[in-house]
């Protein structure tokens, strides 16, 4: 048990860590509530492929993050930005978008960024924890 709490909390930190500073690099800012926001994304993408044991194809286990990642996303926006009026991010100008949280356009930037959280907590949680070897397929 000891070993998944510190599996998971060093997925969380460093999924924050880095979504954070991604942030910083393109925006020039960012907010406390996108570490938290990188840290569940690179937690859920590896936990999701331990718990079919790294079996399902690739593009299932995207599937799986996308929809975990956007859904999120919107729930993070609605709080920080609708709720407490924070103005983090605003997708009003963007195609295909949902009361200016989410859109189509990120969601297709962040599917990129799952696959490499995915094939990242994969190795990570295998190299540092000794978990069940991945062997990735794509269909």
């Amino acid at each position: 048990m000891g070993k998944r709490i510190s599996e998971y909390t060093f997925l969380f930190a460093l999924g924050g860590c880095i979504y954070y500073s991604v942030e910083i690099l393109f925006r020039g800012f960012s907010h406390w509530s996108m570490f938290i926001l990188g840290g569940l994304a690179l937690w859920f993408c590896t936990w999701q492929g331990l718990l079919v044991s790294w079996q399902d194809p690739l593009w299932r286990q995207m599937l799986r993050s996308i929809l975990f990642v956007t859904a999120l996303e919107f729930i993070t926006g609605l709080i920080v930005n609708k709720y407490y009026h924070l103005a983090v991010w605003d997708y009003t100008d963007q195609p295909f978008q949902l009361f200016g949280q989410i859109c189509l356009p990120f969601t297709i930037l962040f599917s990129g960024l799952c696959a490499v959280g995915i094939l990242l907590g994969a190795f990570l949680v295998h190299t540092l924890y000794r978990e069940k070897t991945p062997h990735f397929h794509v269909l």
